[in-house]
């Protein structure tokens, strides 16, 4: 993990401290990778700006800016970055609620909650019970219980010869590649293969290639690539049929999760004050809690 900054606080300090929640922030360049670990406490990341690509749970799980994604304690998992991501991280004991989630989950993450989680990565570790910093963990906990579910979670198999299929396609979407031709290539009938795509990921070939086209095209977006560029790289003929393929992948369109001209996604607004620029490294001073 290349982390460009980071406040004084280190994972270490929200693993053990005595309140049930504890927050800290942390600037990664594109590009950068966090090793598989688990953690003794669940995770709320939210992601600030660019897209996190978190592996756990036999599939990928891909976070935009806007989302934030819930690992609970003891899930293995990595994360890869894509663009610079700005991570503002909120650790939750096991017991802290009955009703947190038992698995991976990635939410859409409402002005209340963001300004709840960028809040909380200021609050001392030792708050008080009752106090105001208690009640701004206890309204996370609340925001969480009701935020909406995403959609962005591409399963991956585990049968070998769909595993390397799967991992060419992911490394070049646009490939034309039907469902004919993917089963002789993996030397098995298209029945079969049929068969076992949904056995192992519990989608049809056809909805996981749409899935995988949609989720792989987020990182472009945010980078600002225009939705013809982004269509085209994806195995779309046009802008009209990626329009309509997001949609019914992720219930939007696609200009939803573009970067505009201000850098940034429309409908999705980055406060800067919470979140600097990653053009320059500053002093753990200068991060905005």
């Amino acid at each position: 993990m290349n982390c460009l900054s980071c406040t004084h606080r280190r994972f270490e300090d929200c693993q053990h401290t005595l309140r049930p929640l504890a927050a800290m922030a942390s600037n990664h360049p594109d590009g950068d990778y966090i090793d598989r670990h688990s953690h003794r406490r669940g995770q709320l990341l939210h992601s600030l700006s660019g897209v996190m690509i978190t592996n756990c749970e036999h599939g990928n799980w891909y976070v935009p800016a806007g989302c934030a994604i819930w690992i609970p304690c003891g899930i293995d998992h990595g994360i890869r970055i894509s663009g610079p991501v700005q991570i503002r991280t909120v650790f939750v004991e096991a017991n802290a609620r009955a009703s947190l989630p038992r698995r991976c989950e990635v939410i859409g993450v409402s002005s209340l909650l963001r300004a709840a989680i960028i809040a909380a990565v200021g609050l001392p570790l030792d708050y008080a019970p009752d106090s105001r910093a208690a009640h701004i963990m206890d309204l996370i906990l609340d925001e969480l219980e009701i935020a909406p579910r995403q959609s962005t979670r591409l399963p991956m198999p585990r049968h070998a010869k769909l595993a390397h299929l799967c991992a060419r396609l992911l490394a070049a979407p646009a490939l034309p590649l039907s469902l004919e031709d993917a089963a002789r290539g993996v030397n098995i009938s298209s029945r079969t293969l049929t068969r076992f795509f949904h056995r192992e990921t519990g989608m049809s070939y056809t909805a996981w290639r749409r899935q995988s086209r949609i989720l792989l095209s987020l990182p472009q977006l945010a980078e600002g690539a225009s939705i013809l560029r982004v269509a085209l790289d994806h195995g779309y003929d046009s802008p009209s049929a990626f329009a309509a393929a997001f949609k019914r992948v992720l219930g939007v369109p696609p200009s939803v999760y573009a970067r505009e001209d201000d850098g940034e996604p429309d409908g999705r607004p980055v406060d800067n004050r919470a979140a600097p620029a990653l053009g320059r490294m500053p002093e753990c001073s200068q991060i905005e809690q």
